[in-house]
């Protein structure tokens, strides 16, 4: 008998111990009986017979884990204080034909994790971020066998990308390091630049990893990436149909995708021989997980650049101060265009003002296109009585509800509650009732009142729920076939809109006074990305509302500069400099939630070389009806944080490290 430890996928628990007559290699995927309902789990070691009974393994799969796998998720474990098998969980075994079946192993010898790799095949002791693939061929220097080569004509693109004396300056430099920066302007051609890499990494019969932010990016990446390279891309994320992942991954297993292109979850498909690493627009927040286990895609793709000594290359037009600080770059300036940018700043509050209007006419009357940008979705952020100043919340969370008028009803954006528009207040029954914080439905609504001819087009997540939906909205506007685009960060997420000469920018000051230590760095990165979607073949303007111009102004055309002044203000204090940890403790009994908190607190107080930044109530007191309180803790090193909290850490405390989210 054989017993093993076992990690169940996506669970919180610690592993379970488990028996079985087979001999098992470390990695396996196995299913599991636990407490009457089955599960999947991981071998993670083997072990002694415990003196507690123990349960039979109930089926083992064809899939295994690597030993880099599991090395990573053990960092993911470790660094984001998450299980094991939530680490395990986010790279799932993506099975696409495998099925779950008993087999005997070659040998019967008992192995432990130590001797693991000479009972693997070498595909698993040699390749990157694979499972055991089966039935594939390999030859003595564990390259393909390539039974299936990619077909010449899918490779003759070779002269059609040509680079600048520039861009192969920046393509020279990117190879002669680890880890990278190309800092390029908008429109600099750092796509190409990529797409050259990849092409150079094909050659070799390797693969590449091309992240992107979000969803919203891939259409137009993707019809890129396939012009050049056929049938050798495969795009994956969320929105595809069970039918679509199973063909992709059916490519990703056999080795016909030389290119895996998507939003972070691409980060962790089964690729062998993996070459290279891509992250575009690494600045974006969208590579930060919102739940357990909390990681940044960027920063586990330069941790898996180190584990499978593999280069990895970050790109952005606004990249983030981490990154600028911690890796060497290749500045990229300029463009492809000829066309100038003229901004133009209003001193206003948010609201669709007369400039903005005339602005707007000037476009439509000239038929050219424009694209109106404001961070809030709905109609309105906030309802409130001008009577007695009630304030409409969440019954369920302590923020403003939204005012949705398709709908006819108020939503909260945290927990997703909803109630119909009320005709009278609540508390005072006045029905002087009147809205803040324009957002993008309303903006729709009022713009198309303005200009009945134009063809205006809401562009956020309200309306943009599917992949399909959003390839047919980029289609309709770039086919002129709608005038005004009005959305959130959507976009400005690297969309190639082609007849944009004017970008009309509000909410710019809201995001300024945000209580986030990276609020300067957030607002100017947004502006530089949404203007950059304006003026790629003919001349445009910018207008932008805010009240402060000057700290705009003088860094819209030198973000390096802004970068450099930002340091000094970081120093001592924030990332790059120093860690983060934030904690937050939720529960129905806010006083409990509160104790767990001084609990934690009063222990953290005690320990060196951590500081208590501070403590108390969350921006955001409740969320989902649970009441939140947290602690931000700041050190120099991640390891002195991660000691500390795992010598008192309570069962409430959620805990993020390098936190982006402060609400």
């Amino acid at each position: 008998m054989h017993y093993y430890n076992i990690s169940l996928l996506n669970s919180p628990l610690e592993p379970f111990t488990y028996q079985s007559l087979l001999n098992l290699h470390v990695g396996t995927k196995v299913s599991l009986k636990v407490r009457n309902r089955e599960a999947d789990g991981v071998i993670i070691s083997t072990c002694e017979k415990p003196e507690f009974k123990t349960s039979e393994i109930l089926e083992v799969s064809d899939f295994e884990y690597s030993l880099e796998q599991i090395k990573l998720a053990k960092f993911i474990s470790t660094y984001y204080f998450s299980s094991l098998g939530e680490a395990l969980g986010v790279m799932m075994a993506f099975e696409a034909r495998s099925p779950v079946k008993l087999r005997m192993m070659e040998s019967e010898t008992e192995m432990t994790e130590t001797d693991a790799p000479t009972r693997h095949s070498e595909l698993d002791s040699e390749s990157s971020i694979t499972g055991q693939i089966p039935n594939q061929v390999w030859d003595d220097e564990h390259q393909i066998q390539d039974d299936t080569p990619p077909r010449r004509s899918q490779l003759d693109w070779e002269s059609s990308i040509t680079l600048s004396a520039k861009q192969q300056e920046a393509l020279t430099f990117l190879k002669q390091h680890k880890t990278s920066l190309l800092f390029g302007d908008t429109g600099s051609g750092k796509t190409e630049i990529y797409m050259q890499y990849f092409y150079d990494i094909l050659k070799e019969k390797k693969r590449s990893i091309f992240l992107m932010p979000e969803i919203s990016l891939t259409p137009q990446m993707g019809q890129r990436l396939e012009e050049h390279f056929g049938d050798l891309v495969v795009m994956w994320h969320s929105k595809l149909t069970p039918k679509q992942k199973k063909i992709a991954l059916q490519k990703i297993y056999d080795g016909t995708a030389y290119i895996i292109a998507g939003p972070r979850s691409a980060l962790f498909l089964p690729v062998k021989d993996l070459g290279l690493i891509v992250v575009d627009e690494e600045h974006d927040d969208s590579y930060k997980s919102s739940s357990r286990p909390r990681y940044n895609a960027r920063d586990i793709a330069i941790y898996m650049g180190k584990l499978y000594d593999i280069p990895v290359v970050l790109g952005s037009a606004t990249p983030s101060l981490n990154s600028y600080t911690k890796f060497a770059h290749v500045r990229l300036k300029g463009g492809h265009f000829s066309a100038q940018k003229e901004f133009v700043y209003e001193r206003s509050a948010e609201n669709l003002s007369p400039l903005i209007f005339d602005s707007l006419k000037e476009s439509l009357k000239a038929k050219e296109q424009a694209i109106v940008f404001l961070p809030t979705r709905a109609n309105f952020k906030y309802l409130i009585c001008q009577d007695c100043g009630h304030t409409y919340e969440c019954v369920f969370c302590s923020v403003g509800m939204s005012i949705h008028q398709k709908s006819r009803a108020l939503k909260c954006h945290y927990c997703n509650y909803s109630q119909a528009i009320p005709q009278v207040c609540c508390e005072c029954g006045g029905g002087s009732l009147t809205s803040s914080r324009l957002g993008t439905a309303e903006a729709v609504k009022v713009i198309g009142e303005e200009f009945s001819e134009a063809r205006v087009e809401q562009f956020d997540r309200d309306v943009i729920t599917t992949s399909n939906k959003l390839k047919k909205a980029l289609k309709r506007f770039n086919d002129r076939e709608s005038d005004i685009l009005v959305g959130t960060q959507m976009l400005s997420k690297g969309h190639d809109y082609h007849g944009v000469t004017l970008a009309v920018v509000l909410g710019m000051d809201n995001m300024l006074n945000m209580g986030d230590y990276r609020a300067r760095e957030k607002a100017l990165s947004s502006l530089i990305q949404v203007s950059g979607r304006s003026g790629r073949k003919q001349n445009a303007k910018v207008l932008v509302q805010t009240f402060n111009e000057e700290f705009f102004k003088t860094y819209i055309g030198s973000y390096e500069n802004f970068l450099e002044e930002e340091k000094e203000y970081r120093k001592e204090l924030y990332p790059p400099y120093k860690k983060l940890c934030r904690i937050v403790f939720s529960h129905k009994n806010g006083l409990k939630a509160q104790s767990e908190m001084s609990e934690m607190q009063e222990k953290l107080s005690k320990i060196q070389n951590i500081e208590i930044v501070g403590y108390g109530k969350c921006g955001v007191e409740r969320v989902a009806d649970k009441y939140r309180f947290e602690i931000l803790l700041r050190s120099d090193k991640s390891t002195d944080i991660i000691k500390a909290i795992s010598t008192c850490r309570s069962q409430l405390a959620e805990i993020d490290m390098d936190p982006i989210d402060f609400g």
